[in-house]
């Protein structure tokens, strides 16, 4: 009766132990299939998220380089700073990031009669499909006048 009983004992954790290993790895592949489109997706977003920002920090500085030659020359010369303004705007966005900053569109613009501003609109790359993102940054401030001492 022992020698039955252990080699029932025997057969029934052989096929215990061959159902759990079977089975495991069946559970796995599963998961791996489940989990890789969001791993991929969560990749993606994050590059995406990057892009953006940084999209956006170049665009910003490109606006405040030009609202400051747009400042500058704005007393000086009050026909043609908003061509020197664009210049610089523009020549900051070639320098920082060309094919990060799509179709910019810089914008010279006079608030008030002492404010001067420039404003850049422009498109982001994408990396899903049919998304399309743009950065808009601003910049004003006063226009710099010389005053001589005492007047």
């Amino acid at each position: 009766m022992n020698r039955l009983a252990d080699r029932l004992r025997t057969a029934v954790r052989r096929r215990v132990e061959f159902a759990s290993i079977r089975g495991d790895s069946g559970a796995t592949a599963i998961e791996f299939v489940l989990l890789t489109p969001i791993l991929f997706f969560m990749i993606f977003a994050t590059v995406q998220f990057a892009l953006y920002s940084f999209a956006d920090h170049v665009a910003q500085a490109a606006a405040q380089a030009g609202a400051r030659e747009a400042r500058a020359e704005a007393d000086e010369n009050p026909g043609g700073w908003q061509g020197k303004a664009r210049v610089v705007a523009d020549s900051y966005i070639q320098q920082l990031g060309p094919q990060l900053v799509l179709s910019p569109e810089v914008r010279t613009y006079r608030p008030e009669p002492d404010t001067v501003g420039v404003e850049i609109t422009a498109k982001v790359p994408n990396v899903f499909p049919g998304l399309d993102l743009t950065v808009h940054a601003q910049s004003q401030g006063p226009v710099e006048r010389f005053v001589p001492e005492g007047g």
